[in-house]
């Protein structure tokens, strides 16, 4: 009997071809290839792969919410240069009057793709943004990520890098966080706790799928494990380059959410879910080099620091109440930062108390570097990065006459409100970022945190999740 031949041959990689290709992109990028080079490399490639159907290319809104689009290969490839979206159809992303944004494609930024997560015949791209007049948009975290990072290397030679220890929690049944109500809180898959679940326990099989697809995705994979409370989990990956790390960021929870959803459960990234237990950090390791030489490193400074990380490290706790709202961007953010919990909401530095804002790790000279521990994992990276390393390198330093600010126990902001107000009034965060954009964030917050119930209390209420930013789509909060 004549067996029917497929109807389309589409393109998948095996897991370790796929890991090679992507490690060979991401050393053009540590490279710094020449952009204009890669980009005929990729266009040669996609022209000359009849088995590759899309292009999926990405960008992040201001609140962090990774947003996708699938290009006909043979449209993109004649017109990559003329990709345009309407920007005002993402809720707070630009207004109604400036709505036609562009698409510029960032071509080193290039994946290959695991085909049982995304289909097969398809590669991804990140993006930036542009304006109707052809300048970078304001609202586009990553564009101004990714300038500033340009600025430094290009005026001062310095290379900023970072690694995000980034938690969840894993719950049954798909979309748990829209679902969520008064009656029923989330249901753990396990509850084996730090460091220990059965091989074929549901927390250990979903990491071990999504460990898999990071690593063929490039990410070099250090580590997995479940985390301190239960169904919570960890996967580290590889020190690098700060805008890499923040797209390995957020390609990290859209692996996690779609190998979880394809194990009918959900990977949930709020800070604090379930209260009771520890809740989920995002802690932020960073460091600068200057001609391959670590400068946060000095064998002789205090804790293995040299005077420059110590000096980032002062203006970051100068300004930690007016940069607090970037790092913990949600209302179910303030619960994450409560002392019981080993949750970083003293605004100070420290080798070993985990209390501390800022820790700084045991390292040498190649991984001595600075721990940001209070970003919350709902953190929009390209924003945060931006106002870290900007406020490390550039921000107020401290008043060295004001001896009671260096002594007393200072704190982070306890709630949204106190850190929206504090956020606002500060002249600091609106040197970062503009005006406007200060002002169109600030909004954002408000109005999530305005349908919430003020105190937090003991128990998660249903509407800090459901307005949160990465649960709530365009359709439910147009229902609101």
């Amino acid at each position: 009997m004549h067996q029917a031949q497929p109807l389309r041959t589409f393109l998948e990689i095996p897991y370790d071809e796929l890991e090679e290709m992507n490690l060979r992109a991401k050393a053009q990028r540590l490279d710094r290839e020449d952009p204009d080079k890669i980009r005929e490399e990729r266009l040669a490639y996609l022209e000359s792969e009849p088995r590759i159907k899309a292009v999926t290319v990405c960008f992040t809104d201001l609140e962090g919410r990774l947003h996708m689009l699938d290009y006909d290969k043979k449209f993109l490839l004649k017109s990559y240069d003329n990709l345009t979206f309407d920007g005002s159809s993402i809720r707070g992303f630009s207004d109604q009057e400036e709505s036609d944004l562009r698409l510029v494609i960032d071509w080193p930024a290039f994946y290959w793709l695991p085909s049982d997560i995304f289909g097969a015949g398809k590669v991804l791209v990140f993006c930036n943004v542009l304006g109707r007049d052809g300048t970078p948009y304001e609202g586009d975290m990553r564009g101004q990520l990714k300038a500033y990072l340009d600025h430094q290397f290009k005026k001062n030679g310095l290379t900023c890098y970072a690694a995000n220890e980034i938690e969840g929690f894993l719950f049954k049944g798909r979309d748990a966080e829209r679902r969520l109500s008064d009656a029923e809180g989330f249901e753990y898959v396990s509850i084996g706790g730090y460091y220990h679940s059965l091989p074929s326990d549901p927390l250990r099989l979903f990491m071990d799928a999504a460990a898999e697809a990071q690593r063929a995705m490039g990410f070099a994979n250090e580590k997995d494990h479940p985390e301190v409370a239960p169904s919570q989990f960890e996967m580290n990956f590889e020190y690098s380059e700060a805008l890499i790390a923040a797209d390995q960021y957020q390609l990290y929870k859209l692996l996690c959410r779609q190998v979880a959803a394809r194990m009918d459960m959900t990977a949930s990234f709020l800070p604090k879910p379930v209260v009771g237990v520890n809740g989920s950090g995002a802690h932020t390791n960073l460091s600068i080099s200057k001609k391959g030489k670590n400068i946060f490193f000095d064998k002789k400074g205090e804790d293995g620091i040299s005077d420059v990380a110590r000096d980032f490290i002062d203006r970051i706790l100068n300004s930690a109440p007016d940069i607090c709202l970037i790092l913990n961007a949600s209302v179910n953010a303030y619960r994450r930062l409560d002392p019981h919990y080993e949750a970083p909401n003293q605004i100070k530095v420290s080798p070993i108390d985990r209390g501390s804002m800022i820790r700084i790790p045991l390292g040498n000279e190649r991984s001595a570097r600075v721990e940001v521990r209070s970003v919350g994992p709902d953190a929009n990276i390209y924003q945060t990065l931006f106002a870290i390393f900007k406020t490390g390198l550039e921000g107020p330093q401290s008043d060295p006459v004001d001896e009671s600010k260096r002594t007393r126990t200072r704190y982070l902001p306890s709630n949204i409100h106190d850190a929206i107000r504090i956020y606002k009034g500060s002249a600091w965060t609106k040197e970062i970022f503009g005006e406007r954009v200060h002002e169109r964030f600030a909004e954002l917050k408000a109005a999530s945190a305005d349908r919430c119930p003020k105190a937090l209390g003991t128990r998660v209420k249903v509407a800090e999740v459901q307005y949160h930013h990465e649960v709530t789509n365009q359709t439910l909060w147009n229902d609101f």
